[in-house]
């Protein structure tokens, strides 16, 4: 719009007669159309979080003593397999476990992006936590290309393909292509895109219902000894610049939640955590919406689970089979 009207103020229209305004009034209006769009692009949304677990058994076991209504387990060609918690919200969670160690090695030795971070997570940081943070898109070769651009490039592609089942055992087929990127600063964090080359024709509505009345992820949050130093690789990213600073917190808004950066030691004052000791970006917790949250706290509480109120917010710390603090709010 700022354009358009210094466009506007360059010319003074002196018209000689009605015909001459109306040419020069159209002239002047073609010119304002051909003007490239210098709108900003939309941020990325997230797709899904990535839980590296020690099994899906335990992994199972524990998301169904959280309420959360857990998929069939997936296995995937390259020594891995999932039991997923889909939302309403079309995000998810995907724990993630090794199945077949040599297999998921020789991936990596191979130069296969996902196993070479997948296995580093796990040999720095243990077998239960919080690695990857995945955002939709439509075009993984436009990402790939604008990682390397921008130095945060975190490997080749990787290309897959693997079955889907609903709750009924109907089976589908989902492939997908996937970009990466990371910070060479922060060996235990990384992020890609994913695109849905083929989606599967199945109905999953009943794996949206949950127990605890999730249904969907408002935040993430991510946590660094000093948190502006990660800016700029989150802004290429997410797609976008933060949103400003929050009860000292750095906010970006990404197309479908927010992700909230916060330096360690006031992640581990507010939420009960432990300050890390290496430093770099870490993903810590995810915040859910939930219903109500009256129903969901008398389900942890019938479960035994240990949990803490933050305020309005429900805060369950990390254990076998949940590698992240779990945060539940109202919608």
């Amino acid at each position: 719009m700022e354009r358009s009207v210094q466009l506007v103020r360059r010319y003074t229209i002196i018209p000689s007669s009605p015909k001459a305004f109306a040419l020069e009034c159209t002239g002047l209006l073609a010119q304002m159309t051909a003007m490239p769009d210098t709108k900003s692009p939309a941020p990325r949304s997230v797709d899904h979080c990535v839980l590296p677990v020690t099994d899906l058994r335990t992994a199972r076991r524990r998301l169904e003593a959280l309420g959360f209504t857990v998929a069939p387990d997936a296995s995937h060609p390259f020594g891995t397999a999932n039991c997923c918690v889909f939302f309403s919200d079309n995000t998810y969670l995907e724990p993630i476990a090794v199945i077949d160690a040599g297999k998921a090695q020789d991936c990596a030795r191979k130069g296969q992006t996902f196993n070479i971070h997948n296995l580093a997570y796990r040999y720095r940081s243990g077998e239960d936590g919080f690695s990857a943070l995945v955002f939709k898109t439509g075009d993984a070769d436009a990402d790939h290309a604008g990682f390397l651009h921008a130095g945060i490039s975190g490997g080749s592609m990787v290309e897959f393909a693997r079955d889907f089942a609903d709750p009924s055992g109907k089976l589908d087929k989902a492939s997908f292509r996937l970009a990466f990127a990371a910070d060479p600063r922060s060996p235990d964090s990384f992020f890609f895109t994913c695109q849905r080359v083929l989606t599967p024709r199945v109905d999953r509505s009943a794996l949206e219902r949950h127990d605890n009345g999730v249904t969907g992820l408002k935040s993430v949050i991510l946590s660094a000894p000093r948190a502006a130093d990660f800016t700029e690789s989150l802004s290429t990213v997410v797609k976008t610049e933060p949103d400003g600073t929050r009860s000292g917190e750095i906010v970006f808004r990404a197309g479908n939640a927010e992700l909230r950066v916060l330096d360690d030691v006031d992640f581990a004052s507010r939420f009960d955590g432990q300050p890390l000791r290496d430093p770099g970006l870490r993903l810590r917790s995810i915040l859910f919406g939930v219903r109500d949250v009256g129903k969901l706290e008398n389900l942890l509480h019938a479960a035994a689970t240990t949990y803490s109120r933050h305020g309005s917010t429900i805060v369950v710390p990390p254990t076998a089979g949940q590698g992240a603090f779990f945060m539940f709010e109202a919608e």
